[in-house]
């Protein structure tokens, strides 16, 4: 499964990685921030986005209206890592398409939880 890792933390998406990999995912990318992954998406093909909801440029969100608005993408299932515990920002995140969210801090087995309920549905 080729997955595309979206945060604006380098150490961030090095610690997703290295979960994703030890949980036997393999050909996993990063992105700095939405419009890097957009620009990747769109030049690519990935299986899933795990993105990050806070970042500079293009943040999860806008990330996630144009993944959802784009033909050749809206079919890739998008989990949404945050820091953000208000319910008003999961509930606009699930309006806007989300597959799920997982907030931060997490554990590789919740991670692992999140893409296998994904992937089952």
């Amino acid at each position: 499964m080729k997955i595309l890792m979206v945060d604006d933390m380098a150490s961030m998406r090095s610690v997703i990685c290295h979960i994703l990999s030890e949980l036997g995912y393999s050909g996993t990318e990063q992105a700095k921030d939405g419009v890097e992954a957009l620009r990747k998406l769109r030049n690519a093909t990935f299986d899933f986005v795990i993105s990050d909801w806070n970042m500079p440029n293009m943040n999860g969100q806008e990330l996630l209206e144009n993944i959802r608005n784009d033909d050749g993408l809206k079919h890739i299932p998008v989990l949404m890592v945050t820091a953000e515990t208000e319910r008003s920002v999961v509930i606009n995140a699930a309006k806007k398409g989300v597959n799920a969210y997982i907030v931060k801090p997490f554990t590789p087995q919740q991670l692992q939880e999140k893409i296998t309920k994904i992937f089952a549905s």
